[in-house]
C-alpha cells in the first residue's frame, strides 16, 4: 500500500486494509459525539485506493449462480435486482425497466476478458458506480441508489477501447447518490508540477535548516542543537505528498528503529530520529557527529536530485489522504518520539502539508466535492486543537495531554481523515475510453 513511509521503511504496518472510508455523522463541525470517538474507531480509516460512490462491490461469483433477473423484481433482500450484461456487443443489455431509488445490478461479463463496468451520466462522463476487475463468465453486483436522469452502463476491457451502452432514462426529480466527473492524468499534471516546484523550495529549506543543526553539533553545542532539530525536522514534515517519491531517501532522512535488531542502537539506525534519540537521551557531541553527518549528506543528496525526480499525478489525491492518515498511525500513537516529546509539532506541520495539497488540488475539487468546505472547516478546527498545546515553540507530550483533550484531538484529526477521503476517491484515475 503506497504510504508516506514507503518502499524500504519498515515503519509502514503491513495488514492494513483498503477501501473507501466516509463520515456517517453529523453534518455540523460542533457534534460532541466526535469528540468520544478512540483509537478503536480511529483504526477503521484505511488508505483509499478507489472509489465505488455508492456501490457495494460483492465478490466474483458464478454468473449462473445469481438470484437476478432481467425483469427487475424485488428479491428477498428487499432490494430489486435487474442483470446486466457486460461485453463489446451487449454492454449494459437487460436493464429495461429503470425506476428511482436504491438497487442492484446483477453484472454478468459474457465476454472472453476482464472488465471494468461504470454507470454514468452519458451526458457528463460522471461515474454514479463502478466495478473494477469483473472475470470473465462471473457476475458481481453494483448497488446504486438513482434519481431522475440519464444513465448508461459503460463497459471497459483490458485490451479493448470502451464501449457505451444504451441510453435509460429515469423521469422525475428524485435525488440520486454520489457521484463524481472522473479525473484524467492530464487534469492532475499541472498541479503535480506546481507541487513539485514547491517541494524543490522545500528541500532547499530543508538543506539549509539541516546545516544549522550540524554546524551546532560540530561546535559541541547539544542545547543549539536541540533548539535547531525541530525547525529542521518540520520542515521534511510538511512534505507528505512526496515521500514514495523519495523512495530510500526517505528512510535515510527520517527513518525510525523499527525492525531493527539493537533498535535505537543498532547502526543502521539514521536520520532525524537517530539524532533526536542523542539529543534527548545524553549522548556527547562527539558521538552524535557521525549519525549528524550522514543526515546532512542526505538532505544534501535529496535536495540535489529532486530536480531530476517526477512525481505521479495519480499519487497526488491519495497523498492528500495519506499524510494525515499517517499522522495517526505514527504520531497520534507516540511511535515516533525518540525523547523530543514534539509529536504534536510534527501533526501541525502534517497538516500544513495536507493543506498545501489541497491548494493545489482545489481547482479539481470545487466542482467534483461536495464535502469541501466542511473538510476545510474540519481542518481549521483540528489546526486550533493542535496549536492549544503548544507555546512559544514548546510542545506538550502526547503523554502529558488530559484524556479529555486527547479525545479531542483524535476526534478531530480522524474525522478530518475521514474527509481527505473523498479527496483520495475523486481524484483516482479512471479510464474514459
Amino acid at each position: 500500500m503506497p504510504s508516506r513511509r514507503t518502499g524500504s521503511d519498515s515503519r509502514t504496518d503491513p495488514g492494513v486494509g483498503t477501501g473507501p472510508v466516509r463520515s456517517t455523522g453529523s453534518d455540523s463541525v460542533d457534534t460532541p459525539a466526535v469528540h468520544r470517538r478512540i483509537w478503536a474507531a480511529v483504526a477503521v480509516l484505511a488508505t483509499v485506493t478507489a472509489v465505488t460512490l455508492g456501490a457495494f462491490l460483492a465478490a466474483d461469483t458464478p454468473a449462473a449462480g445469481r438470484a437476478a433477473n432481467s425483469s427487475g423484481s424485488a428479491t428477498p433482500d428487499g432490494l430489486r435486482h435487474t442483470s446486466v450484461e457486460v461485453s463489446l456487443g451487449a454492454c449494459g443489455h437487460g436493464w429495461t425497466r429503470p425506476r428511482p431509488g436504491t438497487q442492484i445490478f446483477d453484472l454478468r461479463n459474457t465476454s472472453t476478458g476482464p472488465a471494468e463496468v461504470d454507470l454514468v451520466d452519458p451526458r457528463t462522463g460522471a461515474v454514479h458506480a463502478e466495478v473494477e476487475g469483473l472475470a470473465p463468465g462471473t457476475a458481481r453486483e453494483m448497488r446504486v441508489t438513482l434519481g431522475g436522469g440519464s444513465y448508461a452502463f459503460r463497459c471497459l476491457p483490458d485490451d479493448a477501447d470502451a464501449v457505451t451502452g444504451p441510453t435509460v432514462r429515469i423521469p422525475g426529480n428524485a435525488r440520486g447518490g454520489p457521484h463524481v466527473v472522473p479525473v484524467t492524468e492530464h487534469d492532475l499534471i499541472p498541479p503535480t508540477l506546481t507541487y513539485q516546484k514547491w517541494i524543490g523550495e522545500r528541500t532547499i529549506e530543508l538543506a539549509r535548516k539541516t546545516d544549522v543543526l550540524k554546524k551546532a553539533v560540530d561546535s559541541g553545542d547539544l542545547a543549539a542543537a536541540r533548539k535547531a532539530w525541530l525547525p529542521a525536522h518540520l520542515v521534511y514534515e510538511r512534505m507528505g505528498a512526496a515521500y514514495g517519491t523519495f523512495g530510500d531517501a526517505d528512510a535515510a532522512v527520517n527513518g525510525t528503529d523499527a525492525g531493527l535488531p539493537e533498535g535505537p542502537h543498532d547502526p543502521d539506525f539514521q536520520g532525524f530520529h537517530r539524532v533526536e534519540y542523542g539529543l534527548w537521551h545524553g549522548e556527547s557531541a562527539a558521538s552524535l557527529r557521525g549519525p549528524t553527518d550522514r543526515l546532512a549528506h542526505a538532505v544534501h543528496a535529496l535536495r540535489d536530485s529532486w530536480p531530476q525526480q517526477r512525481m505521479d499525478p495519480a499519487d497526488l489525491g491519495l497523498r492528500a489522504h495519506e499524510v494525515l492518515e499517517n499522522t495517526i498511525r505514527f504520531e497520534l500513537t507516540g511511535r515516533t518520539d525518540f525523547g523530543s516529546g514534539s509529536n504534536l509539532a510534527t501533526v501541525r506541520a502534517n497538516l500544513d502539508g495536507t493543506r498545501e495539497l489541497l491548494s493545489v488540488l482545489r481547482p479539481l475539487l470545487t466542482t467534483r466535492d461536495p464535502d469541501l468546505a466542511r473538510t476545510d472547516a474540519w481542518l481549521d478546527r483540528t489546526e486550533r486543537t493542535v496549536e492549544g498545546f503548544g507555546h512559544d515553540g514548546r510542545w506538550t507530550p502526547l503523554d502529558r495531554l488530559a484524556t479529555a483533550d486527547r479525545e479531542r484531538l483524535n476526534g478531530d484529526v480522524s474525522e478530518a481523515t475521514e474527509l481527505l477521503s473523498s479527496v483520495a476517491a475523486i481524484c483516482d484515475l479512471r479510464r474514459t475510453a
